[in-house]
């Protein structure tokens, strides 16, 4: 049987992964990525060799921190620094997690990957996990048909539900472990924490549309338009909303806000996307296709146009699109691919 290297990173979805793999008889190595020495990736470590004798297969180390150190988190910095709100995950899932892991697995002689993503690779496609709500196609959009070549998603037609209860049904003992949030291998951190201990942030103002001065922030480079927390205001807003960011000025780092976000000067019926990524062909131009612009965020109806080095979205409302995000297109439950908002 195939050889498969599976990224178990201690969690529940990894290790139902690689038990479910290992029960179709392929032969399984586990492999955890050290990827951030601030995280606590020792514990991490542990709970996913403990899954891994529970399973009876082997479990190796391997440290890409200074890979992510390059890839991911210095270009992360300097997009907070230009005013954006990066998708770190997403420079994450392309360059470890689906680059230089397979790399490694691929020296050692294995024939795929596998990783515990709710998302379906079928025939070359990236379709839309059968947990909407767990649906990571969004943080996927940058594979390409030959990385789908060699990757699986052994959990990605199951649902969140249904892997706990395999994991239960499995004896597990990491069967009730939590979900991992925020920012890609950084842990439990607050991003604005991480980014404070390596950026030089400053109070600033924040203002209202008037330009009137009503509160204060941490450092305007912490926020995405759209934001409604992490900044203090001392009015309420006539029937007791709350604020959100609308605009930032980074040279003078103030913040604006709003009790209505679409208010924004970033709300508009077009936007454009670089850094383009199409898991087959790139979209049709004039035909209609479903954006998210947000991870867990509404489709939103959009048509395309392509242009000599961007592609220009056009949508029937203005929409808040904060640049540096990424937007990902979809036909039905198929994942297209994406690009970055500018």
């Amino acid at each position: 049987m195939p050889k498969v290297y599976v990224g178990m990173s201690g969690g529940v979805d990894s290790s139902v992964a690689a038990a479910l793999l290992k029960g179709k008889g392929y032969d399984i190595i586990g492999v955890f990525i050290r990827a951030y020495n601030l995280c606590d990736w020792q514990e991490e470590r542990r709970c996913a060799l403990r899954a891994a004798a529970h399973l009876g297969i082997p479990l190796e180390t391997l440290d890409l921190s200074r890979e992510y150190e390059c890839e991911v988190v210095e270009r992360m910095l300097r997009e907070y620094k230009r005013g954006r709100t990066p998708n770190p995950d997403i420079w994450c899932n392309r360059a470890i997690k689906f680059g230089a892991l397979w790399d490694y697995a691929r020296a050692q002689g294995a024939q795929y990957i596998a990783t515990g993503h709710y998302a379906e690779n079928c025939d070359g496609e990236l379709l839309m996990s059968a947990d909407a709500e767990k649906d990571q196609t969004y943080f996927l959009w940058t594979l390409t048909r030959d990385d789908l070549a060699h990757v699986l998603f052994p959990v990605g037609a199951m649902t969140k539900q249904e892997v706990r209860e395999k994991a239960r049904e499995l004896g597990l003992p990491n069967a009730q472990k939590k979900d991992s949030q925020g920012v890609c291998f950084i842990g439990e951190m607050d991003v604005k924490d991480f980014l404070a201990s390596r950026i030089a942030v400053e109070e600033g103002r924040v203002l209202d549309e008037r330009g009137r001065v009503v509160g204060t922030h941490p450092g305007a480079l912490l926020f995405t338009l759209g934001e409604r927390r992490g900044f203090t205001v001392t009015e309420k807003s006539p029937h007791d909303e709350p604020f959100y960011v609308i605009t930032k000025d980074m040279s003078a780092n103030t913040i604006t806000v709003s009790p209505t976000p679409l208010m924004s000067r970033g709300a508009a019926k077009e936007i454009n996307l670089e850094e383009t990524s199409w898991v087959n062909a790139p979209p049709e131009i004039g035909k209609t296709y479903y954006a998210r612009l947000r991870h867990r965020a509404l489709l939103i109806s959009s048509n395309v146009r392509h242009r000599v080095s961007d592609t220009l979205l056009t949508f029937s409302e203005p929409v808040l699109a904060a640049p540096g995000q990424s937007c990902v297109l979809y036909d039905g439950s198929v994942c297209l691919g994406g690009g970055i908002i500018t």
